[in-house]
């Protein structure tokens, strides 16, 4: 009996294992081959999906905005960009921002369509959007493996309906809509795993203070899901602490699903930071943040992603290639898990 359970745990974790999610935002990589922009590996021009998928790369991570004006993340911007990266054999983990921009600690813009409406209609709008946007990505073949039901939202969302700490009760309906929206989306298909995606990597308090209240709900998700620049949230040290208590606290989950590092001088101009802004420490910078998910307890750190890689002129610094577009050397941190 001991070792049938021996072998239960040792294939659980195998399956699990081969999920590690080694990842990458790469909502920008479509409209900056668009326009023209051409990524390198050893000075060789290849597509940026194709990089990616060489170098070990499983998972994508893409936005979505409700009706942009200004930013190409529309529904069939990002259903194009997920049946590349399918096509490819990457798992697709969907960012839901529900605004029409940038959904942030900082700001949480009511969509357009939805102004002027009150809290129940705006809830009704919100389920309506997610079922028919989940039923879109299924219909073209490319339901999310993941979806997150906003981003980064510890300050809350669609402020000021249901903007943190004042709007509890709104934020949790918000919150089930999008899930319950997901469910009605997905057709006879598996449920997308659910992640819920804050901006305190490195901080247990805030962290704790969040799922504890969001947990009174009784909400229904799966994944835990942070982001880590170290520059806005404390050392290596902090992230760990953060990923021990987190795994053991809350028996989730967890993937750093947002993190980035510059290779040329820009964060950290002022004071000392915890790598040289250059190209050898970017790449030391992603090792140090994979060991450590990696040694979350019980195996509950199952992944990362990288913020934005791949965009035209290097998102000040901190993208995987250089101003020639040629790969640089943290493109090669996930060879030696992925390749045999």
């Amino acid at each position: 009996m001991k070792n049938v359970f021996a072998l239960f745990l040792f294939l659980s974790f195998g399956a699990r294992a081969a999920d590690y999610a080694m990842g990458a935002d790469l909502s920008f990589l479509k409209q900056a081959e668009d326009r023209g922009t051409v990524f390198k590996d050893n000075n060789e021009a290849k597509p940026g999906l194709e990089i990616f998928h060489n170098h070990g790369y499983n998972w994508i991570r893409l936005r979505l905005f409700h009706t942009p004006t200004q930013l190409p993340n529309s529904l069939d911007y990002t259903i194009a960009m997920a049946k590349a990266a399918k096509q490819l054999g990457f798992k697709f983990l969907l960012d839901y921002h529900y605004s029409d921009t940038w959904a942030d600690p900082g700001k949480h813009f009511i969509p357009k369509a939805w102004e002027g409406m009150t809290h129940t209609q705006m809830v009704e709008a919100l389920f309506a959007y997610t079922r028919d946007t989940t039923a879109k990505f299924r219909e073209a073949g490319v339901l999310p493996d993941m979806v997150q039901i906003g981003n980064e939202i510890t300050n809350g969302m669609l402020w000021p309906d249901a903007r943190l700490p004042q709007n509890w009760d709104n934020f949790a309906d918000f919150i089930k809509a999008g899930i319950g929206g997901v469910e009605a989306g997905k057709g006879n298909l598996a449920r997308p795993r659910i992640m819920i995606h804050i901006d305190k990597g490195g901080s247990k308090a805030a962290t704790k203070a969040f799922f504890d209240k969001l947990n009174t709900y009784q909400v229904n998700y799966d994944v835990i899901g942070q982001s880590y620049y170290p520059w806005w949230h404390g050392s290596l040290n902090d992230l760990r602490e953060n990923l021990i208590f987190t795994a053991k606290e809350y028996q989730k989950d967890i993937i750093v699903v947002e993190a980035a590092y510059n290779w040329t001088p820009g964060n950290y101009r002022s004071k000392p930071g915890p790598f040289p802004e250059s190209p050898e420490g970017q790449k030391e910078f992603w090792e140090e943040v994979n060991r450590a998910v990696q040694a979350t307890p019980d195996g509950r750190g199952i992944g990362l992603f990288w913020w934005e890689p791949a965009v035209a002129g290097g998102r000040g610094g901190r993208g995987f290639f250089d101003q020639n577009g040629n790969a640089l050397p943290v493109i090669t941190v996930f060879d030696k898990f992925s390749r045999h």
